[in-house]
């Protein structure tokens, strides 16, 4: 798995898209605003969000927001090492 903590700016849009990787959202501040194959959610703190393998989505920040994607399996295009 890969656990990515992303922050926000209200006004982000995160184009339409899909992968192949299986995808958990969870919202620990703020609003957020997802479709996920045509069904749109708002996600407030505490919400999760469950994203099937290659799902068409997309969504946008309505308010500043602090989210937790985790994918699985591991997302190599992610993956950094530092030395």
């Amino acid at each position: 798995m890969t656990f990515v903590y992303w922050d926000v700016p209200a006004g982000t849009v995160l184009p339409e898209h899909s992968h192949p990787h299986e995808q958990v959202a969870h919202t620990f501040e703020g609003e957020f605003e997802i479709v996920v194959d045509g069904v749109s959610q708002v996600l407030r703190p505490g919400s999760v969000s469950i994203i099937p393998p290659h799902a068409v989505h997309s969504g946008h920040a309505i308010t500043d927001c602090r989210i937790l994607d985790v994918f699985c399996p591991v997302r190599e295009d992610y993956i950094q090492f530092e030395a």
